[in-house]
């Protein structure tokens, strides 16, 4: 990558965080005492964006599929529920540290992001094999051998700039704490490090309960936590995060047809939300999860290169069947349709709540600054805007702020709505269009006369004059969910 085009990337990804705190989207937390590193907070148009974005996910996969329902597992689970997914053994990255910089870095990624500078340059076939080479050493635990592979291609640390490297070792992702009253008599538990495991082990109670039959599958949102080597890249990788997972169960032999329809129906919910075709695309892997029969990602150009957002995954009948081996209890589906009882195989789509967040920030991110014109706004669908209106009298006299309020009160119940009278009425548009609100209404004084009153549109700035009457049928049509299930 040029150097002139990357500077411009992470000024890129620089003004978009510093827009985020500015404007309330995401915070460093515990900020006062200097923050935590890799954990954030979510400012009061973030959380609303989020919410937004977890409730549009939840009603695609809940409401638009009669054989998908949800549920909320706990964050804590009995700690063999680990050791019989495989989290005990090999929840691993292989890391490294500089000898120079005292940095750690994860030696996988390093070689990866250096591939990707190389297929930006135009060295395609060397990053293909590049990354190949790296995906056999990971198989075969070759640790030696990565090292040498940094080594040999000139990695260096980006702190430092030498290749003074240590050794590659293991490092498990698990954050451990103690359950129990008495030290003495404390059992070592896990923050969960993904949300799928508490799916699988209520497979039975929700199939039973809800009643379900065979391809059915049950959805999630939820925290997860994992102590990342190398946590960077604002929100991207963090610490404490949120997943969306949805696990569907399908008949053995069935789960390829399955696997290529969710792969390419979740690629069309990311379009229909309002990302380029050209923004987005699918990554096959090539060495797949022991676990594993198909796997894929979707990838987002973020400012900082195509980056993984949702994982589609055909896991096989490896969970249920585990978790059976260790549990003793039978996690078996009787199909009366072809009178056999199986261990259905689990199709995987799994999306990281923050990154579909930080994805969303970025796409809608418009810095227009040009002799012409200077303007800064973000340009997110209505139907995800963390506030869906402005009501702005012109004035703050001539009964302009009552009639202001009149109409704010016919509308909060079903909109999130800003009332605002401070600072001339341009300033409060420029104030709408930075944290992405659709619709500013303005009420001056005509509008006392003919309850009529005039909505600017944040994405062209055109004004149009609207009767009060039609406020709400208005704000309906253009925030509705409908308008993106209608892309599905």
């Amino acid at each position: 990558m040029a150097k002139t085009e990357q500077t411009a990337e992470n000024t890129q990804l620089k003004d978009i965080i510093a827009h985020a705190k500015e404007y309330g989207f995401v915070y460093p937390s515990s900020e006062i005492y200097d923050g935590l590193q890799a954990v954030y907070d979510y400012g009061a148009y973030g959380v609303e964006l989020k919410n937004n974005l977890k409730r549009l996910w939840w009603e695609t996969m809940t409401r638009l599929n009669e054989n998908i329902v949800g549920i909320d597992a706990a964050i804590f689970m009995h700690p063999t529920t680990w050791k019989a997914s495989g989290h005990v053994d090999s929840f691993n990255d292989p890391m490294i540290d500089n000898k120079d910089s005292k940095k750690r870095y994860r030696a996988d990624v390093l070689v990866e992001e250096h591939a990707a500078k190389l297929e930006k340059e135009g060295q395609v076939e060397k990053a293909k094999s590049l990354t190949a080479a790296l995906a056999r050493l990971l198989e075969a635990e070759d640790f030696a051998a990565v090292r040498e592979l940094i080594v040999n291609e000139g990695i260096k640390c980006p702190i430092s700039g030498t290749s003074n490297w240590t050794e590659v070792r293991q490092f498990n992702l698990m954050f451990s704490t103690q359950v129990g009253s008495v030290a003495e008599d404390a059992s070592t538990i896990y923050l969960r490090p993904e949300t799928a495991q508490g799916i699988f082990v209520n497979f039975l109670n929700v199939q039973k309960t809800a009643r379900m039959k065979v391809p059915f599958g049950i959805a999630q949102i939820g925290k997860a936590f994992r102590n990342e080597i190398v946590a960077r890249q604002f929100i991207f990788r963090m610490r404490e995060f949120e997943q969306m997972e949805m696990q569907f169960f399908v008949r053995p032999g069935s789960e390829l047809d399955w696997y290529k329809e969710w792969a390419a129906t979740r690629m069309q919910w990311h379009k229909a939300l309002g990302i380029p075709e050209e923004k987005l695309r699918r990554h096959d892997h090539e060495k797949l999860a022991h676990y594993a029969n198909a796997a894929m990602d979707i990838e987002y150009e973020f400012p900082f290169g195509f980056k993984e957002v949702e994982g589609i995954h055909s896991r096989t009948d490896f969970d249920l069947k585990s978790h059976q081996e260790y549990s003793k209890k039978k996690q078996q589906y009787f199909d009366p349709e072809i009178n056999q009882n199986y261990i259905p195989y689990v199709i995987e789509t799994s999306i990281g709540a923050d990154r579909l967040f930080l994805m969303t920030l970025c796409n809608a991110y418009v810095d227009e600054q040009s002799e012409e014109k200077q303007r800064t706004y973000l340009r997110l669908h209505p139907a995800i805007a963390p506030v869906k209106a402005a009501i702005l009298p012109l004035v703050k006299k001539d009964g302009l702020p009552e009639k202001a309020r009149e109409i704010v009160d016919l509308l909060k119940y079903d909109f999130n709505i800003i009332y605002e009278e401070a600072a001339s009425i341009g300033k409060r548009y420029t104030r709408q269009d930075l944290i992405g609100t659709p619709f500013c209404i303005a009420v001056d004084h005509q509008t006392l006369e003919d309850n009529m009153v005039t909505i600017r549109h944040r994405d062209t700035t055109e004004q149009e004059r609207v009767p009060i009457a039609e406020l709400h049928s208005r704000l309906t049509e253009a925030c509705s969910f409908r308008r993106i299930f209608e892309k599905l």
